[in-house]
């Protein structure tokens, strides 16, 4: 499992978690029970902490960092789109982060949101709860139906399953 210590701090790693021999995770991160982080993702918790609540996935390609005074917090049943760059922002639970998207300093995206792919988040922006947000700068475009908030909150799950078959022995290893 690719964890770094870094300025004296480790990564802690709750059960049942995937997290991918291409992947880096250094430092102050904690990664709840059942989370994955995919291939080629970078968790660089060095001077602050990034944490990941449970059953959260990180796709492949992505990059979470911190400032000195704003950590990385990502909650609980969210979905993390490929090629994704949150960085000292907070992310609430329930939630979908499409691919390419980027989230900056001190923003917030509140529960059963959705921030688009290829939206930039600019720094210290705070959106309501049940958002769709969408654009360069990202604006809230609308509010998320019922339905869109199950779904899209529920997405999570499909990433539940891959990691789990990858953990089963003989399912993922190296060819050499």
């Amino acid at each position: 499992m690719p964890l770094y210590k870094c300025l004296n701090d480790s990564p802690t790693i709750g059960k049942d978690c995937f997290i991918a021999p291409s992947a880096d995770v250094m430092g102050k991160v904690e990664i709840g029970d059942h989370a994955s982080i995919w291939f080629g993702c970078v968790l660089r918790g060095d001077i602050n902490k990034i944490v990941i609540g449970e059953n959260t996935n990180i796709q492949d390609l992505s990059m979470l960092h911190v400032v000195e005074e704003i950590p990385c917090i990502i909650g609980k049943n969210v979905t993390v789109g490929h090629k994704v760059t949150l960085h000292a922002c907070t992310v609430e639970d329930n939630c979908l982060i499409g691919m390419d998207a980027v989230v900056l300093d001190g923003a917030l995206i509140r529960k059963n949101s959705i921030v688009a792919a290829g939206s930039v988040v600019p720094p210290g922006k705070n959106y309501p709860e049940g958002s769709l947000i969408m654009g360069n700068p990202a604006k809230v475009v609308r509010e998320l139906s019922s339905d869109e908030k199950e779904k899209y909150g529920n997405h999570y799950n499909s990433y539940i399953l891959a990691k789990n078959e990858f953990l089963k022995p003989g399912n993922f290893e190296e060819i050499k």
